[in-house]
């Protein structure tokens, strides 16, 4: 997608918040249709047609409705349409409600999506249904889209996203193979020997944020005092969210560039970032250290970076096996678990190769040790090695 901030006036401002709200009832209500029915009932919950039946004798009967666009109230009950068979599919979670401040955001579609002019070279304009010419930052070049999604964040910004697919970036033919292992530590060691770390907070906003998280938790629930906390603290929070998408798009973007292909491990990570409180009957242990663990996991963007590196490096993504890749020294191929002394240095007994634990494991990642789903090796002739366990002296 390509994703613009928009400029709203005051009156634009509170346009546009009608809108949402609009599409924001619209999708709460087809969701309370679809939760009412179960399996075995004999009435069917109403798919796409049927609601949007339903909606247009609801905008007959409301005024308050009926001054909202038609299309971005549609186009909220396809959207929903769509979440329901992404969730029957087994690829996405169950539809859930939307709640003020947190789900800001319509679509539009069709010819309206194309209606924009471009006033400057930094300042484009779009007519948006219902709220008229709205001026949008023209950070990059105006792409030609069929459709677009306004969204508004937690500090009150505007967004715009043009539904387009990038093309991906052309291999540089090299045929240069690289691994990359993320971690907490340090974001992304390549095999190369780069170490990369995602920006986030200076330690004076860290000071900040725990002062304002302290005041949040003295404020009276329902007081001025508690919302311009939450404000301030939203946003530290979404400068935070910039800086490591900014460094997502920058790294994916220069990997893809300069290698044929990247080889990554294949995590699960939100299995990884599972909460370990476990259930009355059964508490978890070390909630305190795995809820620091699964932070750390998340503001290093993980999954955001295979994710990207997958659309601007399409087919020359390749996921291996995460098992034994930190343990095995990419010198003799021993899997040692005690080689690795720290969280920084790996050193190999048997045979005295010493590295950084991040960049060894980059190496192994690189080596692409896995195996087809046949079972044969698929480590490369050049670079195949048995892993041998270190046996004790």
């Amino acid at each position: 997608m390509s994703r613009y901030r928009l400029a709203p006036t005051p009156a634009q401002d509170a346009a546009l918040l009608e809108q949402c709200a609009h599409a924001r009832f619209v999708w709460n209500l087809a969701l309370e249709q679809w939760s009412m029915w179960r399996p075995g009932r004999r009435s069917y919950a109403p798919r796409f047609v049927e609601q949007a039946r339903q909606l247009t004798e609801a905008r007959a009967d409301n005024d308050w409705l009926r001054a909202g666009s038609q299309m971005v109230q549609q186009q909220a009950l396809r959207d929903f349409d769509q979440a329901v068979a992404r969730f029957f599919a087994g690829t996405h979670r169950r539809p859930t409600w939307r709640k003020a401040g947190q789900h800001e955001g319509f679509r539009v579609v069709g010819p309206q999506a194309s209606r924009t002019e471009k006033l400057s070279r930094k300042w484009g304009r779009i007519l948006v249904p219902k709220v008229g010419w709205i001026k949008f930052r023209l950070s990059r070049q105006l792409p030609e889209a069929q459709s677009y999604r306004v969204t508004r964040d937690s500090v009150g910004r505007w967004h715009i996203a043009f539904a387009v697919v990038p093309d991906p970036i052309p291999a540089p033919g090299t045929g240069e193979v690289v691994g990359v292992d993320r971690g907490v530590t340090v974001s992304a060691a390549l095999s190369t020997g780069e170490l990369l770390s995602c920006p986030g907070l200076t330690p004076g906003e860290k000071i900040r944020l725990l002062r304002l998280q302290r005041r949040l938790a003295r404020a009276q629930r329902g007081s001025n005092r508690r919302v311009k906390t939450k404000t301030a603290i939203a946003k530290l929070k979404a400068r935070e969210v910039d800086r490591r998408k900014n460094w997502v798009e920058q790294t994916s973007t220069d990997l893809a560039r300069r290698f044929d292909v990247i080889r990554v491990e294949d995590l699960k990570i939100p299995n990884m970032t599972r909460s370990a409180r476990g259930t009355v009957a059964a508490p978890g242990r070390n909630v305190r250290q795995k809820a620091g663990l699964n932070r750390g996991i998340l503001a290093n963007g993980w999954g955001r970076l295979v994710e990207r590196l997958e659309h601007k490096a399409a087919g020359r993504v390749e996921k291996v096996p995460a098992a034994y890749t930190s343990q095995t020294c990419s010198c003799c191929g021993i899997v040692d678990k005690k080689a690795r002394e720290s969280q920084a240095v790996f050193l190999c007994l048997p045979c005295g190769y010493t590295a950084n634990a991040d960049v060894n494991a980059a190496i192994n990642i690189a080596a692409g040790r896995a195996v087809t789903a046949r079972g044969a090796d698929a480590i490369p002739s050049a670079l195949k090695r048995e892993p041998q366990l270190a046996t004790s002296a």
